[in-house]
């Protein structure tokens, strides 16, 4: 069984190496926090959204959070809604950076020649914006929000992320932070899904999650993934 870098939070590492990894993007790799709230305040106060409603969102679309608490309004005000949140989050990339280990996991998965993929909820140019203003490397693969038909908490997103890695789900991780993404990654057959700490409670995280940690920092790569060695040698070119 892998041991972390520290304790896990909860859970356990489940027996067994992955050929993939799939990780979430907003709360898993980057912090964006700052900026989805504020994004997220600015369109509620103009579409007259109270923001409590949007509380229990993270990791899902922006179309079905706004189908969620523009459900009493018709269809036309809510593309309208849609549009706006695009705009806004399209242009406020301050204060995004990336968290404690993301850069350094994408190395070593690198050095070990272990494909990856983000996994995000964002639509396409949002998430190539705030990739870009983390300074994070560009995964093997990204799928968006613009890539699927039905987002997190349903299977599709890890489904495709695996199959554009050339794997079943039940040979990669998901690694995420949000019960959302918990849940997708679990029904899309992945092999373990392990949760990070940031915008979860541990307690709900570990619902859903076969472990939970602090960060992507203390995930060992090296007995987690096939094709690494104890040493970090890669096992295959």
């Amino acid at each position: 069984m892998p041991e972390p870098q520290s304790a896990p939070l909860a859970g356990r590492f489940p027996d067994g190496t992955f050929a993939g990894v799939l990780f979430d993007m907003d709360g898993t790799l980057i912090n964006s926090t700052t900026a989805v709230v504020r994004s997220w305040l600015r369109w509620a106060e103009e579409f007259g959204v109270d923001p409590k409603a949007l509380e229990h969102s993270h990791g899902m679309t922006s179309i079905n959070t706004i189908r969620l608490v523009m459900a009493d309004r018709p269809e036309a005000d809510q593309l309208r809604a849609h549009a706006r949140i695009r705009e806004i989050e399209l242009a406020d990339v301050d204060d995004i950076t990336a968290l404690v280990g993301a850069r350094e996991a994408f190395e070593e998965l690198d050095r070990f020649g272990v494909p990856h993929a983000i996994v995000t909820s964002c639509e396409r140019e949002l998430a190539a914006v705030r990739i870009e203003a983390a300074r994070l490397p560009r995964s093997t693969v990204v799928v968006t929000a613009s890539d699927v038909s039905h987002g997190k908490p349903g299977p599709e997103p890890y489904e495709l992320g695996a199959s554009r890695l050339g794997l079943a789900p039940a040979e990669c991780v998901v690694v995420e932070d949000a019960t959302s993404g918990l849940v997708s990654g679990r029904a899309a057959g992945a092999g373990a899904v392990i949760a990070v700490l940031g915008t979860t409670p541990v307690e709900v995280l570990a619902r859903d999650a076969d472990v939970v940690l602090t960060s992507v920092g203390d995930i060992p790569w090296p007995t987690l993934v096939t094709g690494a060695l104890a040493d970090g040698t890669p096992a295959r070119p």
